[in-house]
């Protein structure tokens, strides 16, 4: 089976998500998985922290307007929330920034087998270790706890088209099957869940793939008894005869 997940690192309910389809995956240890993480940007137009400064709730003040001590009240509900999976947010301290060189680690990271690791550190450095996720540096400190050479990824991320085409190509792909939020995860490419579903969502839809899986005919030739219109093979090309 493979698990397509639409996230942006600065998506609360992203990590949350994520967090309820691990549980639920434990039920299936005996299960081959493949999980492939898709880049999506809920604000393209973020600037970076080191250019804004501002707090997370300031950021949302400016946003959705009522000022700070409003913006503390509303997220308040998402802190608990995410504290019922083993997540601890860090609102007050978090660094609110442009996630676009985050996702272009992610996808070099899927390149060396590693995306499944960098996008926790990723979300736990965001969340709760208020790290600035954008700053090279700290990406390539993310990317060095999750196996990977920090050089090459500094040398990497240095460089300012390598992966980009790839962030900007999931972008597309996600528009291209409707996705307006995330997290949305897309199982076979037949099935999708968007938000951040209880555990038992994640349950319920795995078993529905595998026992699907299970049921499903063997590979069948459906030429056998049919008359081909010819064929190549490694010998030559077999001509059929003329039908009178």
């Amino acid at each position: 089976m493979k698990i397509e997940i639409w996230s942006d690192y600065v998506c609360p309910f992203c990590y949350i998500g994520k967090k309820q389809l691990e549980n639920a995956l434990e039920k299936f240890p005996q299960k081959s998985i493949e999980i492939e993480f898709k880049s999506y940007q809920l604000d393209p137009n973020t600037p970076l922290y080191s250019d804004s400064g501002k707090s997370f709730y300031e950021g949302i003040a400016e946003k959705y307007g009522g000022g700070v001590e409003q913006a503390k009240q509303m997220m308040a509900g998402i802190v608990e929330q995410a504290k019922t999976v083993g997540l601890d947010f860090n609102f007050e301290t978090m660094k609110p920034t442009n996630t676009f060189d985050a996702h272009r680690l992610t996808k070099f990271a899927h390149e060396h087998g590693k995306s499944k690791e960098v996008a926790e550190k990723l979300l736990y450095g965001n969340f709760t270790e208020s790290e600035d996720i954008s700053d090279y540096e700290t990406l390539a400190d993310i990317a060095a706890e999750a196996g990977l050479n920090r050089e090459d990824t500094l040398t990497t991320l240095q460089d300012e088209n390598a992966y980009a085409d790839n962030v900007r190509d999931d972008i597309r792909e996600a528009q291209t099957l409707g996705v307006t939020a995330v997290p949305y995860f897309v199982f076979n490419r037949k099935y999708a869940l968007s938000g951040a579903q209880p555990q038992e969502a994640f349950e319920q839809a795995l078993q529905q793939i595998f026992d699907e899986e299970k049921s499903a005919p063997q590979f069948q030739d459906l030429s056998a008894g049919n008359d081909a219109d010819g064929a190549c093979g490694v010998d030559g090309c077999e001509v059929p005869e003329e039908k009178e």
